[in-house]
């Protein structure tokens, strides 16, 4: 095979899903979020915008409101996730990411309960949400900043009783084997079933998990199969799996990102895994990449410069 259905098939894989919010988006949904706040001579438009929503120990005041897009916006009057529940345990509370808009938080607690009826579990690990205004995060997710995703632990919930001090110490589980064409001994229905209930409720545009779990759910899937269309394949995302959320109805400035494509995605999958499995020479004449340039103030939605204050 040529170079040429390699890269096409590269490009297919990375149009797959983006978890740092790669899908373009229309003229229509970007002017939603215009104008920036560089365009308004905020005194601090050229600070990295990581630095001053890191910085952000609460939530602003007002009502609840996603502004932009899940990798360029913030988030007005986040609620917290509460750090236990009956169903649920936040994880790494030194990173204050706990933070999310209420649907999320609605969500979280919602996908817990039903987490907390499989066999071994007694609800969820909760990881990172959001900061509490949203934003660039200080490290880690490009993503998570408008308040509406959430990272799910893959290991069982089976101790709800962990301490502060244990939660910053235990890790999840990975799920995945030969670099994530297939899962390992670690996966088990209840991981199915519970991706399933998340990926079945209708506040949900999209989870990202490795490809080997989204292979094997196709493969033990049953019945109406629906749901499957919002799981998917994405790198790493083997020790949890990352919910978005579509914007709630009526949140002016929030910008969604463009549905998954038609059907059930199970054989656009199965391509990623081939070509784990079977991966194409490197391309001797690709450009190097391009440094990422960090997201500065004034590169936000002009709205971000209120929740900030």
């Amino acid at each position: 095979m040529t170079l040429r259905p390699f890269a096409a098939l590269a490009i297919l894989l990375f149009g797959l899903a983006a978890c740092s919010d790669g899908t373009p988006q229309s003229t229509t949904q970007a002017s939603a979020i215009l104008p920036t706040i560089g365009t308004s001579g905020h005194a601090k438009s050229n600070q990295p915008a990581k630095q001053l929503f890191g910085a952000k120990r609460n939530g602003s005041a007002g009502s609840p409101a996603p502004f932009g897009s899940y990798a360029k916006g913030c988030v007005a009057g986040a609620a917290q996730l509460a750090e236990t529940g009956p169903t649920w345990q936040a994880m790494r509370l030194s990173r204050n990411r706990n933070w999310a808009h209420p649907a999320t938080v609605d969500y979280v607690q919602d996908l817990s309960r039903a987490a907390a009826q499989q066999p071994g579990w007694n609800g969820l690990y909760v990881g990172d949400l959001s900061q509490p205004r949203g934003g660039p995060m200080l490290s880690g997710h490009a993503s998570h900043q408008i308040g509406l995703d959430a990272d799910i632990w893959l290991r069982p919930a089976d101790n709800l009783a962990l301490s502060v001090a244990q939660r910053e110490s235990i890790s999840s589980i990975s799920l995945r084997r030969n670099k994530g064409a297939f899962v390992n001994d670690n996966w088990t229905r209840q991981h199915h079933e519970i991706l399933k209930a998340a990926a079945s409720d209708p506040r949900v545009a999209r989870i990202f998990i490795f490809p080997g779990a989204k292979v094997q759910m196709c493969k033990d899937a049953k019945g109406d199969r629906s749901w499957l269309r919002k799981i998917r394949p994405w790198y790493g995302h083997h020790y949890h799996f990352h919910v978005r959320l579509a914007c709630p109805s009526g949140a002016k400035g929030c910008v969604d990102q463009a549905p998954p494509p038609a059907g059930d995605g199970c054989a656009d999958a199965q391509a990623w895994v081939n070509s784990i499995l079977n991966p194409p020479p490197p391309d001797p004449n690709a450009p190097p990449p391009k440094p990422k340039r960090q997201l500065l103030l004034a590169d936000l939605p002009q709205q971000c410069a209120a929740v900030l204050q």
